[in-house]
């Protein structure tokens, strides 16, 4: 037999090793979308820590409520607030602006810059009250402060604006994974391999 037929031979092995270990890998796999609106079921979990079954309570406030109608759209995949829901949410949404930098004004309508910082803290409970989660999140967003009035104030809601947006997707992904938490340390143990071979 020729070399190059050795060698022709060593690759197709090397070849069908790799595909049964890749075989035998993909099962285990729990790769998962950051951004995926698939309910959290398809990823192993149950119907029960699905993400549109999250009621999110009023907001007070302009940009909270800006905060909360995003959020409630990402979770529920555009579908509303759930009739039945099995899990509560209460939100706080706070806003803190600072002066980023300060230009000398020589003309009209020259901007200065500034930095709105929204801040939301979130309590996750189920119906019986349980906490499930909580935690706290922000999001920075700048922008031109012009001289007129009226222009700095629309500056300053489309910079909250954006900034909520933002918030509410950063808000999803902590709360899916308080879930994902929450139903792991339910999930009952697995017998161990010595536990079956007693039991043989």
């Amino acid at each position: 037999m020729s070399s190059s037929e050795l060698r022709a031979k060593a690759v197709r092995r090397r070849l069908l090793a790799g595909l049964a270990a890749a075989a035998i890998a993909l099962p285990g796999c729990t790769v998962r979308p950051l951004y995926s609106s698939a309910p959290l079921a398809t990823s192993g979990l149950p119907a029960a820590v699905d993400l549109s079954s999250i009621a999110v309570k009023p907001a007070l406030t302009r940009y909270g409520q800006e905060v909360r109608n995003h959020l409630i759209f990402l979770l529920s995949g555009g579908k509303g607030e759930p009739a039945e829901p099995l899990y509560s949410l209460d939100l706080t949404v706070s806003v803190v602006q600072e002066s980023a930098a300060t230009i000398q004004v020589a003309t009209e309508n020259q901007p200065t810059a500034a930095t709105v910082t929204v801040i939301g803290s979130f309590t996750l409970t189920n119906m019986q009250g349980e906490t499930i989660g909580q935690g706290s999140q922000r999001i920075m967003s700048s922008y031109d402060v012009p001289q007129q009035e009226f222009a700095a104030l629309r500056a300053r809601r489309d910079a909250e604006n954006r900034a909520a947006r933002e918030l509410a997707e950063l808000l999803r992904l902590v709360i899916a994974q308080e879930l994902a938490k929450t139903w792991k340390a339910k999930e009952p143990d697995k017998p161990s391999a010595k536990a079956d071979a007693k039991a043989g």
